[in-house]
């Protein structure tokens, strides 16, 4: 069950005694929570995670707790560092991670997994969504993800996909541009392999727009949703069958063309 604790503590003590207090909860799984980002505070007039369970606060000080053991529970698969290039790093997400975390929690993020790793303040540049894998890119200073989130709002970026859909197809080039809530989206998809035994076709994608579920939404529309997609097609055993394969782009940082790839053995669907 979720619950949510909202505070204002009216002497100066911790903020784990605070919680435990207030919500009746134990200490220890206070303490988890608020290192797996579900307590918030407000610093320098922003609202911002309290991670620390010791930290003394204040009398007056709000906090407020998203408790939800079946988000906290959740242990993320491992995402691999595949180039560090300082101002940026480039990851492989597997499927079920997170972008970015919620007010509920953020430890089965790729945010929150590179800051771990690298030891470094950490922005999303742009997303991916939760049940599809591959290449994502993290900036480690604002003016760094300020220049990057350009290429992707800016529509500068070559971003290339594998998806293994239902049905047999074959295409080549073939332009879906069915607006995508109400906005204007344009994919192109080719048909790589086909399998008629499980009856299923393998599709490289390139996407010019970035709307939310654009190419589960446009695969969808033309008769083939992806394997194991539960929102636009039927789930299946595996996840769902959509890769991030490559991104090339201008680099606003370094002022050359870069192209960035997946190696083996991650830049591959898993057999259905």
């Amino acid at each position: 069950m979720r619950r949510k604790f909202d505070i204002t503590t009216d002497q100066p003590e911790t903020a784990a005694d605070a919680l435990c207090q207030a919500s009746g909860l134990p200490r220890q799984r206070i303490k988890d929570a608020m290192n797996k980002g579900a307590c918030w505070w407000t610093l320098k007039g922003k609202l911002v995670r309290l991670r620390r369970a010791t930290k003394e606060v204040k009398a007056g000080t709000r906090l407020q707790l998203y408790y939800d053991e079946n988000v906290l529970d959740r242990k993320p698969e491992p995402a691999t560092l595949i180039t560090d290039k300082a101002r940026y790093s480039v990851w492989y997400k597997p499927h079920g991670m997170l972008a970015q975390g919620s007010q509920w929690g953020d430890h089965c993020s790729l945010l929150r997994w590179a800051e771990l790793e690298l030891k470094r303040p950490c922005y999303l540049i742009h997303r991916l969504d939760a049940d599809a894998a591959g290449l994502m890119l993290i900036a480690h200073d604002s003016k760094a993800a300020g220049a990057l989130s350009q290429c992707f709002s800016g529509r500068t970026i070559t971003k290339q996909y594998l998806a293994r859909v239902t049905g047999i197809i074959c295409i080549q080039d073939q332009l879906i541009d069915m607006p995508v809530d109400g906005k204007a989206a344009i994919s192109r998809a080719t048909t790589l392999t086909t399998d008629e035994p499980s009856q299923t076709s393998l599709l490289q994608v390139a996407i010019e727009t970035g709307r939310k579920h654009q190419i589960r939404k446009h695969l969808q529309s033309i008769g083939h949703p992806i394997v194991g997609d539960r929102l636009y097609g039927r789930p299946a055993k595996t996840p769902l069958q959509l890769l991030a394969l490559s991104l090339e782009f201008d680099c606003p940082l370094s002022r050359q063309r870069v192209k960035l790839e997946l190696p083996e053995p991650l830049n591959r669907l898993s057999p259905v």
